[in-house]
């Protein structure tokens, strides 16, 4: 796809009409044209028609805009590790250039080990210092502060370089690679031999150690489940050891073999254990799927969402609760003889134009600023009417949505992330959270509520929203609540059973001090999740209110932490955030002014949320338990 300059789509948004033949014929097959409050883009042939009533030039600048940034490059994340000294004296963050706390951790050293033999060389070294480590990804995309080692002389051991497909045989089905190599290199290596993993996150940019460390999924109650550890049959781990071991043990598990409690440690581990440098996944033949995305009301969402998972291999289901509307993924597999060569490029992982971010940020920030609820509503209806009459990015042919059902290989439908590809561009584009630009700037709240309680937390949250209609029109601008199925795991620290994922994304102030329309709503949902349904956190998502409490929820978190403690007995490996959230140290919550605003606690006096801007602490309006920021007028 192709996008016309600037200084035509200024005219545009000047103009409202637009007929221009060069536009319509020269200029890429692109036209735009206004009647009425009808907008009607046509992109190389593809029609897109949508209603809105936007106020003024800007906004129609916005939307079309955001409409024309299907562009061919990208301009892929920045490096997480920044060095002012080669590889000394580093600072590490996440893709999105913030920890929930908002702090810089810093380390002494990285190193980028390319082989196993290195990675042992460089744990063997850390551990006769006697030094912490945490291990860091390419793309560092867990939010919470999983990556940070221990004061400033840690070692952050990069996989980057370990990103080797090792082996593939074909007739075991099974991909042998190191733990740096990403989804999106697993999934094109696998097909071409003919190979898929059956079900994934929805995201490439995932590394498969990262995948394993925070228990990383896609959507299906069917088969083995959803979890990538749940096709993991063999890991070679490197941990700290002994002088005897010269400093360093490469400790090889398998599945149901002689030590299957250490795997299913392993599985999910938090990068606790050690470093892991090898996964041998059992794939499947490749296949292919069809996918219709239905619109219903939500009405019946609670009773369907606990049986809907079981109808269909793939479903998941998008809930929009302030549009009362919920989208059902109907996706199953089909016979390989159906035609049909189908892809999927979430419009939500492309590559946007600088300027596209910067307008739409600054937009949400304005209505945010100013209290225009009615704005923000029109923008996530407008959203998701995109999305929807999008197909969520499917095409039938790789270029054009023509109709339901899209028919695709695996492979061409799991994941997408197009804007990991293309070279540097000098930012022009980027991904749409990319921390160089003025773009998004969020919270992520995800947690899983085992499918028997699933039904009543609905219910409560549409109790809420009939109480406030417009609270979580906010999120319909980051699509919603995604809702996936996770099955029960034997890992350790995966799921405990049967669950329904809500996956909840929402602004984020750049000012930790203000508060966001409708804080209290979502901090409601938050504490209603975790503790009155038992929610378990996504353990690379969250603020920290999320992590209060989550250890206990596993069964099995006392033989975790013995396998913790048999393969580094000295803590090397772990760090003040990993020891709060497994409940070996307080101080996972942080009491100060205007804590509660970013869910770094749960408020108990006004001066955690923002009084001087009527942000006080009062109860939930459905869960009383709770105790959150809401704006009170005077005199109440």
């Amino acid at each position: 796809m192709r996008v016309v300059g600037y200084k035509q789509i200024l005219n545009v948004a000047a103009s409202k009409t637009v007929d221009d033949p060069w536009l319509r014929s020269n200029l890429f097959d692109t036209w735009c044209s206004f009647k009425g409050n009808v907008y009607n883009i046509i992109i190389d042939g593809v029609l897109v028609c949508y209603t809105m009533l936007l106020s003024r030039p800007v906004l129609l600048l916005k939307w079309i805009l955001l409409i024309l940034t299907i562009i061919a490059n990208a301009n892929p994340p920045e490096e997480p590790v920044k060095c002012s000294n080669k590889l000394m004296n580093c600072t590490i963050t996440n893709s999105y250039g913030a920890f929930p706390d908002r702090s810089i951790c810093r380390a002494a050293e990285v190193a980028y080990p390319s082989s196993e033999e290195e990675l042992v060389s460089v744990v063997a070294n850390a551990t006769q210092a006697n030094r912490k480590m945490r291990v860091a990804t390419r793309y560092s995309h867990s939010i919470p502060k999983l990556v940070c080692p221990d004061g400033d002389d840690g070692l952050i051991i990069s996989t980057e370089n370990l990103n080797s497909v090792i082996n593939i045989d074909q007739e075991k089905m099974l991909v042998t690679l190191e733990s740096g190599v990403t989804l999106m290199q697993l999934i094109n290596e696998a097909a071409k031999s003919g190979l898929a993993l059956p079900y994934s996150p929805y995201w490439w940019g995932l590394t498969i150690g990262g995948l394993l460390g925070t228990g990383a999924h896609g959507s299906t109650l069917w088969g083995e489940g959803s979890a990538i550890h749940n096709y993991v049959v063999r890991m070679r781990i490197v941990t700290p050891s002994g002088l005897g071991e010269n400093y360093a043990k490469v400790r090889t598990l398998e599945d149901n073999g002689d030590f299957d409690d250490d795997m299913k440690a392993a599985k999910v581990s938090l990068g606790v254990l050690g470093v892991i440098s090898q996964v041998t996944l059992k794939l499947q033949p490749l296949f292919k799927r069809s996918i219709t995305f239905v619109t219903k009301n939500d009405t019946d969402l609670s009773d369907q969402a606990a049986i809907f998972g079981r109808q269909h291999e793939f479903a998941d289901i998008t809930w929009y609760p302030s549009q009362k509307r919920a989208v059902y993924r109907m996706d199953d597999r089909v016979s390989s003889n159906v035609s049909g060569n189908g892809l999927w490029d979430h419009p939500g992982f492309r590559a946007v134009p600088s300027v596209v971010l910067a307008i739409l940020r600054s937009t949400e920030e304005d209505q945010e600023a100013k209290g225009d609820v009615t704005g923000k509503c029109n923008n996530g209806k407008f959203t998701t009417s995109l999305l929807i009459r999008g197909a969520y990015g499917l095409t039938n042919d790789g270029i054009l949505f023509k109709g339901y059902p899209v028919i695709g290989n695996q492979n061409r439908l799991q994941a997408s992330g197009g804007c990991l590809k293309g070279p540097n561009n000098a930012e022009i584009t980027a991904c749409p959270w990319d921390p160089r630009i003025k773009g998004l700037f969020f919270h992520q709240t995800t947690f899983s509520i085992v499918l028997s309680k699933a039904k009543d937390f609905i219910q409560d949250v549409q109790n809420l929203i009939s109480i406030v209609p417009q609270s979580l029109c906010g999120i319909d601008m980051y699509n919603g609540i995604l809702m996936r199925y996770v099955t029960g795991s034997n890992a350790y620290l995966g799921k405990q059973e049967d669950s329904l994922d809500f996956d909840i994304t929402y602004y984020r102030s750049k000012d930790p001090k203000r508060p966001r329309l409708f804080e209290d709503v979502l901090e409601e949902i938050e504490q209603m999740a975790v503790f009155k349904y038992g929610g378990f956190p996504h353990w690379g998502k969250n603020r920290n209110v999320a992590f209060l409490g989550a250890i206990k929820k596993y069964n099995k978190a006392r033989e975790f932490l013995k396998v913790k403690e048999k393969y580094d007995p000295l803590g090397l490996f772990s760090s003040e955030w990993t020891n709060q959230v497994l409940g070996l140290s307080d101080g996972l919550t942080t009491v100060k002014e205007g804590c509660a605003l970013e869910g770094l606690c749960i408020c108990s006096e006004d001066i955690h949320c923002a009084p001087q801007k009527g942000y006080l602490c009062r109860p939930g309006k459905v869960f009383k338990e709770a105790r959150v920021c809401s704006l009170i007028q005077a005199g109440k």
